[in-house]
């Protein structure tokens, strides 16, 4: 139906962060990420979800007191116990006549709320529902999720009329894999290592996208664009060389290098910047990941009105560029790394 990004402006480029705790090391080429968004200091995970739904609504100019269902997943909600969902409902302007929930699993979170949403559409039991991915992602001073961890957020409305994309199935595959995780009242989650990659990361993305492409009959080939959960810029490009993917068809989602990994938005920020130059007929194959562990994997169409709609609200590639950087000092006031 819609779709809607936001990214903040601010940047910290992952050779500053290494400057500080690397002692100059190149990590940012080993990582293949070479900067990341760090939200403003009146940022967190709902405005940034706010700002996203808002893209959204404007992009399709629908009335948003249609939505009957608004589900945002994210890692840092900024209550404990109260939902985001019902800040974004009250923001944009929903009726009251919503349900609404806030998702977590690590960072498939958002694709989760997507699977929610779309079930209650195709059930006919509302007409649009909103699915949000949003993070201001954390990492410990010094860890090796700091270089990476990043702020940012997607927001897609589903419906069953009037649709920019089609999505034709979908197919999830989950175990208990702990390689991440934060206890309550824990700062900042901890993790497995190189555990995170196998057999967390590629296990779950590759059987995940394995089962959809067996259920559909369908084959790499198939596909103009495809869009992998980005913790890194290793990760997407391997796991697409195994599965058969090109790296041509995973270039145009492929943002972490730019923004770093927005965790629940990762995913759904990959998905929309492919379809701010997905032409109408080319199918898009999509497979998230959050630890714990799992992956949701999307068979997608576009339609002909994506041609209507996606100049009315900023493109991925506008909150990439007019980016301002900030020296680690900086960067550490705004994420709220110096405590009293």
């Amino acid at each position: 139906m819609s779709y809607g990004v936001y990214i903040p402006k601010y940047r910290i480029r992952v050779d500053e962060i290494a400057r500080v705790w690397a002692h100059g090391e190149d990590v940012s080429e080993g990582l293949k990420v070479f900067e990341k968004a760090v939200p403003d200091v009146d940022e967190d995970s709902a405005t940034i979800a706010v700002e996203a739904a808002r893209a959204a609504v404007l992009r399709s100019n629908l009335d948003p007191r249609r939505i009957g269902a608004i589900y945002v997943g994210s890692e840092s909600h900024p209550y404990a116990v109260k939902p985001t969902g019902t800040i974004v409902g009250e923001a944009i302007g929903t009726s009251s006549k919503f349900t609404a929930a806030d998702f977590e699993f690590a960072c498939k979170a958002g694709t989760a709320a997507v699977q929610a949403c779309l079930g209650l559409v195709a059930s006919n039991l509302i007409d649009l529902g909103l699915a949000i991915g949003t993070d201001v992602s954390q990492g410990a001073p010094g860890d090796a999720l700091e270089y990476t961890a990043a702020a940012g957020g997607a927001a897609y409305i589903i419906g069953s009329k009037d649709l920019i994309a089609e999505i034709e199935a979908i197919f999830s595959f989950t175990t208990d894999t702990p390689d991440f995780w934060r206890r309550e009242g824990m700062p900042y989650p901890e993790h497995g290592g190189r555990f995170t990659g196998e057999p967390a990361y590629y296990k779950h993305v590759a059987s995940a996208a394995l089962g959809l492409m067996e259920k559909m009959g369908s084959s790499p080939e198939d596909y103009d664009f495809a869009v992998f959960h980005q913790p890194n810029g290793k990760f997407p490009p391997r796991v697409a060389r195994k599965l058969g993917f090109t790296a041509e068809q995973i270039a145009p989602g492929l943002v972490v290098p730019w923004i770093g990994n927005t965790y629940s938005g990762a995913t759904l920020i990959g998905l929309a910047a492919t379809l701010d130059q997905a032409l109408p007929g080319q199918r898009i194959f999509v497979t998230s990941f959050g630890s714990g562990a799992g992956s949701d994997a999307f068979s997608i169409e576009v339609t002909d009105r994506i041609d209507e709609i996606r100049q009315n609200a900023p493109l991925v590639r506008d909150f990439i560029a007019g980016a301002k950087y900030l020296d680690y000092a900086m960067y550490a006031k705004h994420k709220g790394k110096l405590r009293l």
